[in-house]
């Protein structure tokens, strides 16, 4: 079952704050503008039973730097006769997003952001309602959709698990941090970071010392203080690594180990597209508009969102065309580039559909570093030591194309 939003701005938007639904329909173009269309199909699962988070995400995550997106692009837009429009379709957690992407192609969306499971990303580039269309994975990480299960139809908005990784293993090399212990939950996703973390180590001189999986079922938030100095025990190391994305423990280790050592991975020291005290680059200018209409500080997940949004209207910009074959032509292409406030613009890596970023490095209450680090380097960009290069890719369904 889906929830559908029309596709007008102010409607688009009405489940947000009134600032920001305001400042959407106040930036809408005059008539007779060149409309372009972008579907946003988000589906969000639900929390495993056995994780509670003491920081629930906004009912608006994501869907918020979507429309902060369009109303930017409506800004530049309405100089150059163009008119954005958001076209928003919620899917429930178990919903049939194969047909919330029927209903957006029905109406003629040609770009569609998908923010949803890795799972859903593969299973709607193989509709045939699909084909035609630019599909953009706003929030997936998930290296197999670069790899394997790459489709020519789809682009990557969100860094892999193999770029998050990678920036976190140059810091830890950078920093003479390289015997890691390595702790991994229990679920599927963990374990998949946790082999991009294995895959660092080995590219990037960090060695592995120790590894555990967790698998208490006591209730942590009760017993970390005795369980966790007796799990964490191991070898001599340098930095405990953890892989823990939907955060069933991996906030109790800090504080608590064996051994006096720093925590990073999905926990302690995140790498991460966006965080809240980032500024550098005009990223406060950023941070600031989006809380004045959101009324909350921006997460990665709306970075993400906004990002996909604005490879659209960058394209447009840049092309002068509403055209939407045109636009696709122009992303896919050498020319494309566009800035993400964090330091170096963002390009498309051909062989596999993902976007060239840097990886921000926070804690939780400061930005530490931001990966490429210095003394890394690559015959083409920096930014190609972050994730698979071309010569590793498994993808077969771009070809080879040039970078």
């Amino acid at each position: 079952m889906t929830k559908t939003r029309l596709p007008s701005p102010l409607r688009a938007a009405s489940c947000l704050p009134l600032g920001l639904a305001l400042g959407v329909a106040l930036l809408a173009a005059p008539a007779g503008a060149e409309e372009i269309r972008i579907g946003f199909l988000s589906q969000t699962p639900e929390p495993p039973p056995s994780v509670s988070s003491p920081d629930e995400p906004a009912a608006d995550d994501g869907l918020a730097g979507a429309v902060l997106a369009v109303a930017d692009s409506n800004t530049t837009g309405k100089f150059l006769n163009q008119s954005f429009v958001l076209d928003p379709v919620e899917v429930a957690p178990d919903g049939d997003a194969a047909a919330a992407l029927r209903e957006l192609a029905a109406r003629g969306d040609r770009f569609i952001v998908v923010d949803a499971p890795g799972a859903t990303v593969a299973a709607l580039t193989k509709l045939p309602e699909a084909a035609g269309r630019l599909l953009l994975n706003a929030n997936a990480p998930d290296d197999s959709l670069r790899g394997a299960a790459c489709a020519a139809n789809l682009l990557h908005v969100a860094p892999s698990r193999a770029m998050l990784a990678d920036a976190l293993a140059q810091y830890l090399v950078k920093k003479r941090w390289p015997r890691w212990f390595l702790v991994t939950g229990r679920r599927p996703e963990d374990a998949l970071f946790a082999d991009a973390v294995r895959r660092a180590a080995k590219r990037f001189g960090g060695q592995i010392v120790a590894e555990k999986t967790w698998t208490a079922e006591s209730d942590v938030n009760r017993t970390a203080e005795a369980e966790i100095p007796v799990f964490t025990q191991a070898k001599s190391y340098d930095v405990l690594i953890v892989a823990d994305e939907v955060g069933e423990f991996g906030d109790y280790l800090s504080y608590r180990t064996a051994d006096p050592r720093p925590v990073a991975g999905t926990q302690g020291l995140v790498p991460t597209v966006w965080h809240r005290t980032h500024e550098q680059w005009g990223a406060a200018q950023l941070q600031s508009r989006f809380k004045a209409a959101a009324k909350r500080p921006m997460t990665a997940r709306d970075h993400n969102d906004w990002t996909a949004i604005r490879v659209v209207g960058e394209a447009a910009a840049r092309s002068r065309s509403a055209d939407p074959d045109a636009l696709i032509a122009f992303i896919q292409s050498p020319d494309f580039s566009m800035s993400a406030f964090r330091g170096a613009p963002l390009s498309l890596r051909s062989w596999d559909g993902q976007l060239r970023q840097p990886v921000l490095l926070a804690a939780d209450r400061s930005l530490v570093s931001v990966s490429p680090q210095e003394g890394f380097l690559h015959p083409r960009t920096e930014l190609d030591t972050l994730g698979y290069d071309q010569p590793e890719t498994l993808c077969k369904n771009r070809g080879q194309k040039k970078p």
